[in-house]
Order: structure tokens, then sequence, then C-alpha cells
């Protein structure tokens, strides 16, 4: 399973028209949206063959780039996966290490963690999981 732009080991898989990688798709939303910038499905819809497989790093990238341009940097961001498998603690850094890549952070500005469901509900049955995320933008140069 590909989270964070990190191939995690798991017996289940993410099904999506890219990737499928839900950690880059929250925070792609979470960015563009703190900086009322647009959405993921704007940028890369999933009607567009060439979004097919698209690598999710690539779409978190381009989002920070049109953030960018439009005078706001990340400043730090959050992120919260809700699962019962996978685990998210055994690669925790090194999601953290790429999505601070891919944002242009220091890794201490990106907290990855994650949960479970207490078997409750469509995520406690292992039919999907959920992935909330926060960005904080500031202007760059203020």
């Amino acid at each position: 399973m590909r989270l964070g732009g990190v191939d995690v080991p798991s017996d289940v898989r993410l099904v999506g028209h890219s990737d499928g990688d839900a950690i880059c798709h929250a925070l792609t939303d979470a960015v563009l949206g703190a900086a009322a910038a647009g959405d993921i499905g704007e940028m890369f819809a999933d009607t567009d063959p060439a979004n097919r497989g698209r690598d999710s790093v690539e779409m978190l990238v381009a989002a920070v780039t049109r953030v960018r341009a439009l005078g706001w940097r990340v400043s730090n961001v959050d992120v919260t996966v809700i699962a019962e498998r996978p685990k998210i603690g055994p690669e925790r850094e090194r999601i953290r290490a790429r999505l601070a890549d891919a944002l242009q952070l220091e890794a201490s500005a990106v907290s990855v963690k994650g949960k479970t469901n207490e078997r409750m509900g469509w995520i406690g049955r292992g039919e999907g999981l959920a992935c909330l995320a926060v960005a904080t933008v500031v202007r760059i140069g203020g």
C-alpha cells in the first residue's frame, strides 16, 4: 500500500484513479484549501487519462507549487490515518521524511499519526481507511 509516498507493507491495498495514496491526496487538498487555491479534483481530474496511475507525491508537489505562485508557503502539516491496518507507527519516520521533501519543509514540521476505528463501521471492518489532513500556510515574506 502506498501511503505518504512510501510503500507500506500490507495485505490490503487502496484503489484509486492515481496511485491511490490517501495521505498525499488528503494533504494535497489541505494545502490547496489553506490557500483557497482549488482542490485535487480540479487540478487532477479522474476523467483525464493522463492522471491514471499518477504518482500522488507529484500531485502534492504541484499543489505546493500552485500555492507558492499565489504567494503562500506551507508552514506545517498534520495527518491522521484512521485504519485497522496497516499500522502507521513502523513507517512514520519514512513517511514524514518523504512528505517533508515534497512540502519543502523540515520533517519536524510534518506530523503523521495513525488511529484505529476500534473495529467499528466500514473502517473497522477493513473495507477502507480515512485520512484527515490539516495544513497551515503563511504569506511568503510576511
